[in-house]
């Protein structure tokens, strides 16, 4: 892609408030940017993140602290904004992020380029129940969503709305670290509905229980996108997750650029009827007995995958973003569709088996030392989860005439 084709005059500053050091769109995002000659700042945790060593970053800047308030965030940007002293294009890498970047568009406009965007609709898109009724006034499919608002209640819907089911908490970037819990999870008895419901506070947003959409092949579709000044969808396509973790409810881990012309529809009619301008990724489930798509996330920021939709002229979401707001001509490339994205710690096999035109999450010719830095990360990440799962061992107690002495039961493990 020519360089000419950004404005390399303008830096961009991408930030991520969600700690947590295997995020490879922040990497993407400093890629793709940096490869087109833009100067690249990074506000986030890069202590020890594959993000902090690749040759394309120019500086990183202190995140603000976990749950800080719009303020606390707001005090961070402008710091970065006196340092950098130009205006440059801020891209949100987390809903949290997202979310107060809208809150803050008309205070941050002396040192950020942003889309133009009403205050409060990253917060209503980003936030589940709303999200569900906003596709109940769109008109797009949505499971079948309950709010309980006491345990009892959580097990009446869990009855009402049949087992297995899918629990969610409605702002999951709220959720505190440590805790166990996790945004989206499939509840197997009401029991487990209960339980959950009761962590309620702990959590700091709404218990939502909703219908189970059974995965399968090709069930599974994501859709990015770049809504630009004037509401065009540009830079992104729908794309097929082929492979999640965890199974069924996580992150995609192999996914596919598969031409699906419903799904796009579907995508542009939802984000002209909201009046949404700026980067989208949204999750989709196809039902298998209807066959409708139904909508299951809508994350107002960069998806980790979206370098995978790059078209034959290099446009993606992120750089579709930065054109925009500087005012430059967004090239029309042609679609690559059967395009592949692989995240190589999640699927080390399928990273080994050679395809022509595939995005490695981590891997780069032109940028070694972040993969190199993953891989010594997720060695430690692993052997401490290993560490974790390893049952105590049980202890007798031995009398011997003296005093006594603890030994390890001959059946228990040792290290």
């Amino acid at each position: 892609m020519s360089v000419s084709l950004l404005d390399t005059r303008v830096p961009a500053v991408l930030l991520r408030i969600d700690r947590n050091p295997f995020h490879h769109g922040t990497l993407g995002a400093v890629r793709t940017l940096g490869r087109a000659g833009v100067e690249v700042h990074v506000i986030a945790d890069s202590a020890g993140s594959p993000h902090a060593r690749s040759r394309f970053v120019t500086e990183t800047h202190s995140p603000p602290p976990p749950g800080a308030s719009t303020e606390e965030i707001a005090a961070v940007l402008r710091r970065v904004a006196d340092r950098i002293a130009r205006p440059s294009v801020l891209i949100p890498m987390d809903d949290a992020s997202a979310i107060a970047v809208c809150r803050l568009g008309a205070d941050l406009a002396y040192g950020y380029l942003l889309p133009d965007q009403p205050v409060d609709l990253a917060e209503r898109v980003a936030d589940k129940a709303e999200l569900a009724t906003v596709c109940g006034r769109v008109g797009i499919p949505h499971p079948v969503t309950l709010v309980p608002d006491s345990a009892t209640q959580a097990t009446a819907f869990a009855r009402q709305l049949g087992l297995p089911l899918v629990a969610k908490w409605s702002r999951p970037w709220r959720l505190p670290p440590g805790s166990g819990l996790r945004s989206t999870v499939v509840v197997h008895s009401q029991e487990e509905a209960q339980a959950l419901f009761r962590r309620t506070e702990e959590a700091g947003s709404r218990l939502l229980l909703q219908a189970h959409l059974p995965p399968g092949p090709d069930r599974d579709w994501f859709f990015h996108g770049y809504a630009d000044r004037a509401g065009v969808v540009r830079g992104g396509g729908p794309g097929r997750k082929q492979r999640a973790w965890p199974r069924g409810a996580g992150l995609t881990t192999v996914g596919c650029w598969t031409p699906n012309p419903e799904m796009q529809a579907l995508a542009e009619r939802l984000v002209g009827a909201l009046g949404f301008r700026g980067v989208f990724d949204l999750d989709f489930r196809r039902d298998g007995t209807a066959g409708a798509y139904h909508l299951l996330d809508f994350n107002p920021r960069p998806g980790a995958q979206f370098r995978l939709f790059a078209d034959t002229a290099g446009v993606d979401v992120v750089r579709a973003l930065h054109m925009d707001l500087t005012h430059r001509p967004v090239p029309d490339g042609d679609p690559l569709p059967g395009r592949d994205f692989v995240v190589e710690n999640y699927a080390p096999l399928t990273a080994l088996r050679p395809r022509r035109g595939r995005e490695f999450a981590w891997h780069a010719r032109d940028d070694l030392a972040p993969s190199v830095a993953l891989w010594a990360l997720w060695c430690r990440h692993a052997a401490r989860r290993l560490s974790d799962r390893r049952p105590t061992p049980e202890v007798r107690i031995v009398r011997q005439a003296s005093a006594p002495a603890l030994l390890p039961s001959p059946t228990s493990p040792t290290d």
